[in-house]
């Protein structure tokens, strides 16, 4: 599948859940981002604020928190990942590095 969205996961480098985020998006052929939060509490609050979650992987698509591997899985299996991954990011996203 060739991906329109910007997509962009937050991880640490050890997260079982993070290897398979990254394992189901690539297998989809998606390009996508990796930020690693490891020792990063300023990027780990803003995720917290934006995501309403602490944990990781936290992926965005198109600006949109999405949430960790379990709602990644989820929307694979109802087909909407596809649509959502369809859909080309239309600004610049804000956000932190």
């Amino acid at each position: 599948m060739t991906s329109n969205a910007h997509v962009r996961m937050y991880r640490t480098k050890h997260c079982p859940y993070c290897r398979m985020a990254e394992s189901l998006l690539s297998g989809k052929d998606v390009e996508f981002e990796q930020i690693d939060t490891a020792g990063r509490a300023d990027l780990r609050q803003w995720i917290a604020q934006q995501s309403g979650q602490r944990t990781v992987p936290q992926i965005f698509i198109n600006g949109k928190s999405i949430g960790g591997f379990s709602e990644l899985s989820a929307l694979d299996k109802s087909g909407k990942l596809d649509e959502m991954l369809s859909v080309p990011a239309t600004e610049d996203l804000p956000f932190p590095d």
